[in-house]
C-alpha cells in the first residue's frame, strides 16, 4: 500500500507498536513503527504527509518533549499523544502544547482510526496550502503579470507567451469572458522588448461608434464639429509599445477597413489630415467568438481576420483547469488582503470542495470577485465560501437584502480606495459621489483612506 497515508507509531513497547500498526493497516494507512522518539525524529522531514502517534511515558525523550520538538520543526504536523497514565491535567497540557488529539489507553480502534483520519485530512490541506504559498512566491520573479497555475494547459500558455513575447508578430487572443485575455496581453507586452513603452488598451465594444475612429486614429483641429484642438489617437500614443484591441468583434465593419490598412502599412492618418504618421507598434487583438465563423457569416471582415490571425492563443476557461482554481483563489485573496490591509484564513477542505464543484461561467474574473469578498466580507459568514456565493449569514440563514446591499457598498468603497490608493478626489470621481457623502459612507463602514495609501499591487493573472 505504497499510496496509503503514513502514520508514525512511537512506543517503547513492541507489542503495542504491532497492535496499533495492525489496526491502522486494516484502516487503510501505512504504519511506520519506532521504538523511541529519537529514532523517529531522525527520519522525520518537512514533507511528511501523515500523522505522528506517540506514547507519552517513554525512556529518553518522552512524548511531551517529542511534541515540543515537532512543533518547533513543523507546527502544522498533527501529533496524537496516548498514555495509560492519563489524567485531565496531562490532557490539558498536551492540548496547550499543540497536540492534535489525546487518547487514553485503552481506547477503541474506531476512535483511533477517526482521530488519524481527521489528522490526515488536516495534514493534506496544510501541505497543499504550503505548496500554494511557495508556488505563488516563486512566481513573484516572473516579469509582468503572472500566469498563475500548474496544469498542462496553463503551462503551455505560459510557454507560448514567453516565446511570442520575443518576436514582433501581431497576436490574436481567443477566450471566454473573464478568462484573462487582457492580462495575457499585458504579459506578452511586458516580457517583450517593448515592456518599457506604453501599453494602450482599447475596448472596442465600449467606445461609441460615433467617436471610435477619433479615439483610435486621432483628429486635427476643425476636423468635425467640436474638434477644437488636435487630438493624438490611441495608436500614436502607443508609439514604441503595444495596442491591445479587446472585443475586436465589436468593431464596426466600416472601421475594420481602416484598421486593416493601419496593420498593413503601419501608419495612420488623423481625421482631417492627409499626412500619414508612421507607427512602431505591436497589435494584440482579443475576441470571445470564433472570428472565422463571424467572417463567413459576413459579420467580420475576412481579410482583417487573416491579417490578425498571425499567431493565435487560446486561453482555457477555469473549468478546463480545475487544479489551478485553489492556487488562483489564494493568489487573488493575497492581492485583496494586501490592498485592504485585512487578513483572511487559508482555505479549508470544505472551501476547496466548493471551489472545485463550481463551473465558473465568469472564469477568473468571477473567482477574483469571490476571493475579494472572502477577504472583505468573509467574517460575516465564518468564511464559508458556499455562504459567500449565496449571500448567507453565519447563522446559516440568508442575509436580508438591506444587509447584502450594505456589504456590497462596503466592498465597492474598499475596492475604489484600493484602486486609487486612498486618494479621496479620485474615489469621488470614480464612484460619482460628493465629497461629504463619501466621507459619511466611509465613517459608516469604518473605512479609513490612510489604510489604503502607499499600497500597490503589480500582480495579475488570467
Amino acid at each position: 500500500m505504497s499510496d496509503a497515508p503514513p502514520v508514525m507509531i512511537i512506543d517503547d513497547e513492541e507489542h503495542l507498536r504491532v497492535t496499533l500498526g495492525q489496526t491502522l493497516e486494516l484502516a487503510g494507512y501505512h504504519p511506520e513503527p519506532f521504538a523511541s522518539a529519537e529514532q523517529a525524529l531522525a527520519t522525520l522531514n518537512k514533507d511528511f504527509s501523515g500523522v505522528v502517534i506517540s506514547d507519552i511515558r517513554m525512556p529518553g525523550m518522552d512524548g511531551m518533549a517529542l511534541l515540543r520538538e515537532i512543533r518547533q520543526r513543523d507546527p502544522d504536523l498533527p501529533v496524537v499523544l496516548i498514555t495509560g497514565h492519563g489524567d485531565v491535567s496531562t490532557a490539558v497540557e498536551a492540548m496547550r502544547e499543540g497536540a492534535w488529539d489525546f487518547l487514553e489507553k485503552p481506547f477503541p480502534s474506531e476512535r483511533l482510526s477517526e482521530v488519524v483520519r481527521r489528522g490526515i485530512d488536516k495534514r493534506r490541506l496544510s501541505l497543499e496550502n504550503r505548496y500554494l504559498k511557495a508556488e505563488l512566491e516563486a512566481q513573484q520573479t516572473a516579469p509582468g503579470p503572472r500566469l498563475v497555475g500548474r496544469t498542462p494547459a496553463i503551462k503551455r500558455l505560459s510557454s507560448m507567451v514567453q516565446r511570442i513575447s520575443q518576436v514582433e508578430a501581431d497576436v490574436l487572443l481567443f477566450g471566454e469572458t473573464g478568462a484573462g485575455k487582457d492580462l495575457v496581453a499585458r504579459a506578452i507586452h511586458e516580457r517583450s522588448a517593448r515592456g518599457g513603452r506604453p501599453f494602450v488598451a482599447i475596448n472596442c465594444g465600449a467606445v461609441p461608434e460615433s467617436t471610435i475612429e477619433s479615439e483610435l486614429f486621432g483628429h486635427e483641429k476643425g476636423a468635425f464639429t467640436g474638434a477644437v484642438e488636435r487630438r493624438i489617437g490611441k495608436f500614436e500614443h502607443a508609439e514604441g509599445g503595444t495596442v491591445f484591441l479587446d472585443e475586436i468583434e465589436s468593431m464596426p465593419l466600416a472601421l475594420q477597413v481602416k484598421l486593416l490598412r493601419v496593420l498593413q502599412e503601419r501608419q495612420v492618418e488623423r481625421l482631417g489630415s492627409n499626412t500619414p504618421v508612421a507607427l512602431d507598434i505591436r497589435v494584440i487583438a482579443a475576441t470571445k467568438i470564433d472570428l472565422r465563423e463571424a467572417a463567413e457569416a459576413g459579420e467580420f471582415r475576412e481579410d482583417l481576420y487573416y491579417r490578425l490571425n498571425v499567431v493565435t492563443l487560446s486561453i482555457p476557461p477555469l473549468r478546463e483547469r480545475r487544479e489551478d482554481i485553489p492556487l488562483l483563489f489564494q493568489h487573488f485573496a493575497a492581492v485583496a488582503a494586501s490592498r485592504s490591509g485585512m487578513e483572511a484564513p487559508p482555505l479549508d477542505a470544505p472551501g476547496v470542495s466548493v471551489l472545485l464543484a463550481h463551473d465558473w461561467p465568469g472564469n477568473a474574473r468571477e473567482l477574483r470577485n469571490l476571493a475579494e469578498r472572502y477577504v472583505l466580507l468573509g467574517s460575516t459568514c465564518d468564511y464559508r465560501l458556499d455562504a459567500l456565493m449565496e449571500g448567507v449569514g453565519s447563522d446559516g440563514g440568508e442575509l436580508p437584502l438591506p444587509r447584502q446591499v450594505e456589504l456590497f457598498e462596503k466592498q465597492l468603497l474598499s475596492q475604489s480606495l484600493a484602486r486609487h490608493h486612498g486618494r479621496i478626489n479620485d474615489v469621488c470621481e470614480h464612484l460619482g459621489l460628493p465629497r461629504k457623502t463619501l466621507y459619511d459612507k466611509l465613517k459608516k463602514h469604518e473605512l479609513k483612506p490612510d489604510d489604503y495609501r502607499q499600497r500597490d499591487d503589480t500582480s495579475a493573472t488570467p
